[in-house]
């Protein structure tokens, strides 16, 4: 399978090239969340990016520093807790899903400057190594990892989980699954996306057929029957407190919800509290932050509100409960 253009990799990001090809269509969004119960936490600001930054993936280690990739220009920022910025990394290509490796390195998917799917490694000193090139793979996107050195890593575009073992190279098809595909071939917009494991279950997002999955983990951590967890919502990436609430950024919607273990939704922040274009998630791991979730956004680059594009931005929302770590 060949992989897809650098072009067509760089619209697809978290779904969005169909909208912004149409913005008749974009103007009319299923109302998915109109009528959702808003329960806002409460919001702050914690930093600000110029407008047409690509805030994309996020992970925070545990001195509080937050670690966010820029889609675009292939850079991993780092903001420390004091608001102090530096460029951690620069990539060549793009950079999209983002994940704690061994001893403090950062696992990273992208496309290379040729458009070719791989899996990097970045130090704690900010020097970049491939892994791993999946010129078979066609959209690397969100990774979680499934247990030592093995990791998952979502195929938006083949609707597709590969496996990846970190210290080996090594790589294969976890799951393939019509779960994770695109409604059909022909939509731009990926399946799969987001990954995250809870409790012995991993949850995958599927944008395009908007709705969440769920796939039970084996002894052996093979793959068990996914079955659908949630129906009719779009979920980019999410987190999980410790008592199993999760919460999805909404991309396109503008928004932030919180989905219950059993299944019912509440919407936590909207644009006014700064989170249009929202993309990752990720919770504190400070003692003054544990219970609250960090949001990146993209401003609304592919789908502008009404009132335009704003400037890309770090949300802090206070949500109450420990995350699940």
């Amino acid at each position: 399978m060949k992989p897809i253009a650098l072009t067509i990799a760089v619209a697809l990001s978290l779904g969005i090239a169909n909208y912004r090809c149409d913005r008749t269509w974009a103007q009319n969004l299923p109302p998915l969340y109109e009528n959702t119960p808003q329960e806002l936490a409460p919001a702050h600001s914690i930093a600000r990016f110029p407008i047409n930054t690509f805030l994309e993936s996020i992970a925070i280690d545990d001195r509080g520093t937050l670690f966010i990739t820029s889609h675009d220009d292939g850079k991993i920022i780092r903001l420390y807790p004091d608001g102090r910025q530096s460029i951690h990394a620069e990539i060549k290509g793009r950079i999209a899903g983002l994940a704690w490796g061994d001893r403090d390195t950062l696992l990273v998917t992208g496309w290379n400057e040729t458009g070719i799917p791989h899996i990097l490694q970045v130090s704690p000193r900010g020097n970049v190594e491939v892994l791993a090139t999946l010129p078979e793979a066609m959209f690397l996107n969100g990774l979680t990892k499934l247990t030592g050195d093995r990791y998952l890593i979502a195929d938006s575009y083949r609707g597709a989980i590969w496996e990846f073992d970190a210290r080996r190279g090594e790589k294969k098809i976890w799951l393939e699954h019509p779960f994770l595909a695109r409604s059909t071939a022909e939509s731009i917009t990926p399946g799969v996306n987001g990954l995250k494991i809870f409790s012995g279950v991993l949850y995958a997002s599927n944008s395009d057929k908007a709705h969440l999955v769920k796939i039970p983990l084996q002894q052996d951590f093979s793959t068990g029957e996914p079955e659908i967890f949630i129906d009719k919502t779009v979920i980019d990436d999410f987190a999980f407190d410790r008592e199993g609430n999760l919460y999805g950024a909404t991309h396109i919607f503008n928004s932030v919800v919180r989905i219950s273990p059993e299944g019912a939704i509440s919407t936590i922040a909207t644009a006014e509290q700064g989170v249009t274009g929202s993309t990752a998630i990720a919770f504190g791991r400070l003692e003054s932050d544990r219970t609250s979730i960090y949001i990146v956004t993209n401003g609304g680059m592919f789908l502008p509100p009404p009132t335009g594009i704003v400037p890309a931005e770090v949300v802090r929302l206070d949500v109450g409960i420990q995350g699940d770590f």
